[in-house]
């Protein structure tokens, strides 16, 4: 029996290959109703972390849970979660509507719910169309239709964007808010495309070399990070010291001529600019955006990288939910509470059951 919650838990969870650290004691939440991204560089340990999630991989230490209970633990494991760790899976000769049938069968659901999950990604067109001549995107969506076969309460997703266009990934976009939000149901969505996940997302979880580098709602990761405002003076050694005898000390020129403020709007800047008699050509307001802030997390893996971290000021206190290992950055030091054990005594949930070409191993 399980808990019925559909919350997922990740707590303490490691993996070791043998010299190598795939995943380093994480440890984070997913609740019903939200849309969690799960990001990180290639190679951070996601595809690993989802593998233990849906009881592919033994862990080396800690757990994961659904429902307050391991995967081999769900009973029918693919009622309760469902999976797209690939799109490969398919007997090209068999149609898409045959081959959900046969998922169907081993499932315990009846053939019509073939034709539901068909209509629901929107391949009804295609239904008796072999699977070996559908696009990437058509696979991608076939894949997701196997995945929601047996109504689940959750949803596991690795990279589902790929392959979609930009109507693909509208849709998806849609659909996975409506599933999560209005039907109560929980989606962890593991993803490199930032820019398509920040607007998909209500939480996040970063993680880089396989550590948790973040993780906690997306707005709280936003406002760690301070808007800044771009000005091109004439003469940019003295804005800066006519900003800084004004108190506004998170000043800094730029290699481009023009200087970096922090904390400050465009009036304030323009306002001493023009008491100190000072030319201002012009100034843009540059605000926060997640990849900004995911390439700040995970530097320490692209290390030597060009262009890696992007250029800007850091934030200037940690966010809540941000990782103690990076507490020397800021000098505030880490939140209290960061990933506080109490909340995991449920424990991780585990996935659904893994059919080959259905959330099968990465």
């Amino acid at each position: 029996m399980h808990d019925g919650s559909g919350r997922i838990v990740v707590q303490n969870l490691s993996k070791r290959f043998g010299a190598v650290n795939a995943v380093q004691n994480l440890s984070f939440t997913v609740e019903p109703g939200s849309v969690t991204g799960f990001l990180g560089p290639n190679g951070a340990g996601k595809t690993t972390t989802l593998r233990m999630l849906l009881g592919l991989v033994t862990p080396t230490a800690g757990q994961a849970t659904i429902n307050g209970r391991p995967h081999d633990q769900l009973g029918n494991p693919a009622r309760i979660v469902g999976s797209v760790l690939e799109n490969e899976g398919f007997h090209p000769s068999r149609t898409a509507r045959n081959h959900l049938r046969v998922y169907a069968a081993a499932v315990g659901m009846p053939d019509r719910r073939a034709d539901e999950v068909l209509g629901l990604v929107g391949l009804g067109p295609a239904a008796d169309r072999k699977a070996g001549g559908f696009s990437l995107g058509m696979r991608q969506r076939l894949a997701l239709a196997t995945a929601l076969l047996g109504d689940p309460q959750v949803l596991v997703l690795d990279e589902p964007t790929n392959g979609l266009d930009p109507e693909g990934i509208l849709w998806l976009r849609n659909f996975l808010r409506a599933y999560a939000r209005e039907q109560g149901r929980t989606v962890l969505v593991s993803s490199h495309l930032l820019n398509e996940v920040e607007q998909l997302i209500d939480q996040v979880v970063i993680i880089s070399q396989g550590v948790t580098r973040y993780f906690g709602p997306l707005d709280q990761l936003r406002k760690s990070q301070q808007s800044r405002v771009l000005v091109q003076p004439a003469d940019a050694g003295a804005l800066v010291k006519a900003l800084q005898e004004n108190g506004i000390t998170q000043v800094s020129p730029t290699p481009d001529g023009r200087v970096a403020v922090a904390g400050s709007s465009v009036q304030q800047i323009g306002d001493l600019a023009a008491k100190a008699g000072l030319a201002v050509y012009g100034m843009q307001e540059e605000t926060a955006d997640l990849e900004r802030l995911f390439f700040q997390l995970t530097q320490g893996q692209y290390a030597g990288a060009p262009g890696y971290p992007p250029q800007g000021p850091p934030p200037q206190s940690p966010p809540p939910g941000f990782a103690p290992q990076y507490q020397q950055q800021y000098q505030q030091g880490p939140p209290p509470g960061y990933a506080p054990q109490q909340q995991y005594q449920q424990g991780p949930p585990s996935g659904p059951q893994q059919q080959q070409g259905w959330g099968g191993p990465r």
